[in-house]
């Protein structure tokens, strides 16, 4: 729907600070960074800080370590199968790799493993492709251009994003194998923007010291897993896709290697056994948890489904701890809530305004700074823009890049962003945008080193599942990076193990006992089962953290489970 009056009065405060805004941004005048102590002391405005949204482990290898209840909710749940009553005797499939996840951490592992001579199964809950890699915007980080750049200012800005707590060599991988990573996503024909003498453009993106941006308009995603996509499907002789076909549970052999995954088919809700040499887990995100009630920017099915397995096999997890909000997530019109709002905005110089038209924050503020700096003008400093329905919103100007850069810019760099506007009814390089921060990236997750593998032998892990690679906070452009980069690594040597090491033996689900019986153990009495596989947006709806009187923009029709305010006067 086109704004509605009360926000066209809150626009014309846009329009009448625009002109002096546009002088500054002509003269090169910028609104400060924050010092490091300033950073320091706005982050208690971000969700990641506020305690009581997590609590202690009381299960697994990670047992004591705090985190949201959503995800330890998953994790003290039992298995969705009985072991018991599962027949390991005879597989129905049989693969050198599987590939658990159709995104582009999962179908980049597929390719690699394929080039070294495996065959490979590629199994993915929705459709190939169906992914948060296909939601990606802004870009992808590589230090191409190395008169002015390299691999050293690209790390250093990696490790100062993620506030030092990365771990040093999956930083020192992802940045030095970055610019190769460009190389090959481009000869397999994704097509960059580019400028007039063929080079690639690039940009700056929150938090990073040099511009290292790369893209496809605002489509970046999109146009990287269109390319993968058709890649994989080309070697359909040696890469089998299996749709609408989800892992429930990871299977061990009797050494307690990795061994192959029991699998259920979403259509016809028969259970099955696949038995592999190696296993990738590349299953994504958690967005649809929805975190302390905040909207989300992911995918339909990014429900943590690989730490729940992962974890129960016995790999530790890590930086679960902190999850990324991105600060631009549409608020309104309420028919987009959620959508990503591409950081590249802010980048190309559109400027992010409160109720009052006024600068409160730079816009190249890491992304867990800038959201924190978001919630307190909203929450705190009561200078949030108030929807119809009593929500609260911060502007970014996208006129202002028309302004700058010459008619037709936004349309032609936004295309995505320009259409689903225009949609509604509303012209983005005319009127600004209303955001908010939204649930975006799950920075923690399964503890892996740089060859991608995880503690138990034969399971490889790779992308969004992970963690330790961003530390604490993820920069703009790394996840596309990180999960094309690492993904290649994992597939590439699970076809090595699965030649090399991969031992026959007996198969067992002996470990998915274990997990029940320290569930009992440690007095958990409960019918939740995981992995969820997809959202339940069917019970009755509450009140949670996301409403103004708690830790967001949100009044009401937040996603909370009913169940969560009855489960938790029992939590420690």
């Amino acid at each position: 729907m086109p704004y509605p009056e009360e926000l066209q009065t809150f626009i014309r405060k846009v329009e009448d600070t625009r002109p002096a805004r546009i002088e500054k941004r002509r003269l090169g005048e910028e609104f400060p960074f924050m010092s490091p102590q300033e950073r320091e002391s706005i982050l208690k405005y971000h969700p990641d800080y506020d305690e009581e949204g997590r609590r202690e482990l009381k299960v697994g290898l990670s047992k004591g370590y705090r985190i949201p209840h959503e995800f330890a909710d998953l994790l003290e749940a039992r298995s969705r199968i009985d072991p018991d009553a599962m027949d390991l005797s005879a597989a129905d499939y049989e693969t050198d790799v599987l590939v658990i996840g159709g995104g582009g951490a999962g179908t980049a592992a597929a390719l690699l493993a394929q080039e070294q001579g495996a065959k490979v199964v590629l199994i993915t809950k929705l459709r190939h492709g169906d992914a948060n890699t296909m939601m990606a915007e802004g870009g992808i980080q590589a230090a191409s251009k190395t008169w002015k750049d390299s691999p050293y200012y690209h790390y250093l800005d990696v490790l100062g994003g993620g506030h030092f707590k990365n771990d040093p060599d999956l930083v020192y991988t992802l940045v030095s194998q970055a610019p190769e990573v460009l190389t090959w996503l481009e000869g397999l024909g994704v097509c960059f923007s580019k400028g007039a003498d063929g080079t690639l453009e690039s940009m700056h993106g929150g938090g990073t010291s040099r511009k290292r941006m790369h893209y496809c308009a605002d489509i970046t995603g999109t146009e990287i897993m269109r390319t993968l996509r058709d890649e994989a499907r080309n070697r359909s002789r040696d890469i089998r896709v299996m749709e609408f076909t989800a892992a429930v549970e990871l299977v061990l052999n009797e050494y307690g290697h990795c061994a192959g995954a029991v699998i259920y088919n979403m259509e016809t809700e028969e259970y099955s056994l696949i038995k592999a040499r190696a296993v990738v887990m590349a299953t994504g995100g958690a967005g649809r948890l929805h975190i302390q009630g905040f909207p989300t920017t992911n995918h339909y099915g990014a429900t943590a489904d690989g730490i729940v397995l992962g974890y129960r096999a016995g790999v530790k997890i890590a930086f679960l701890h902190t999850v990324q909000y991105h600060p631009t997530c549409v608020i309104f019109p309420e028919q987009m809530e959620g959508l990503l709002i591409t950081e590249r905005f802010r980048g190309a110089g559109a400027d992010v305004l409160n109720v009052d038209g006024e600068k409160f924050v730079n816009e190249r503020e890491p992304r867990d700074v800038e959201s924190a700096a978001f919630i307190r003008e909203c929450l705190v400093r009561e200078k949030g823009v108030p929807t119809p329905t009593g929500k609260l919103g911060i502007w970014v100007d996208s006129p202002m890049i028309d302004i700058l850069y010459g008619a037709g810019t936004v349309r032609r760099d936004f295309v995505g962003k320009w259409k689903a506007y225009d949609r509604q009814g509303i012209d983005i390089s005319k009127e600004p945008m209303l955001v908010y921060p939204g649930l975006h990236y799950q920075n923690g997750g399964l503890v892996y080193n740089a060859n991608c593998e995880t503690a138990v032998p034969g399971l490889f892990a790779a992308g969004e599942v992970t963690g330790g690679v961003h530390g604490e906070n993820r920069l703009m452009g790394n996840s596309l990076l990180d999960v094309h980069l690492f993904g290649r690594i994992a597939g590439k040597n699970a076809a090595v193990y699965a030649r090399q090491k991969a031992r026959d033996a007996k198969l067992t689900l002996e470990h998915v006992r274990d997990y029940h019986r320290e569930l009992e153990k440690a007095g958990i009495e409960t019918d939740r089962t995981s992995p969820i596989l997809l959202p339940d947006y069917t019970v009755k709806r509450i009140r949670g953290p996301g409403s103004v009187s708690g830790h967001g923009s949100r009044i009401t029709d937040t996603v909370k489970w009913e169940r969560y305010d009855k489960e938790r006067s029992s939590r420690d």
